[in-house]
């Protein structure tokens, strides 16, 4: 679940970003992007999938 968050989190900023053209809320964006990107890193590390069956 909290993988879902972080995904939607970092889909909604990138989405922002298309459109924005302040640079400040630019910025802010990309900080917040960074952060979500290494929460998602973290917990995917802290959470291995398991191997698909075939």
């Amino acid at each position: 679940m909290a993988d879902f968050v972080i995904r939607a989190n970092i889909a909604h900023y990138k989405e922002l970003l298309d459109t924005e053209t302040d640079s400040r809320k630019i910025e802010m964006l990309r900080k917040l992007l960074a952060e979500e990107e290494a929460k998602l890193a973290e917990w995917q590390a802290k959470n291995p999938r398991p191997p698909r069956k075939a």
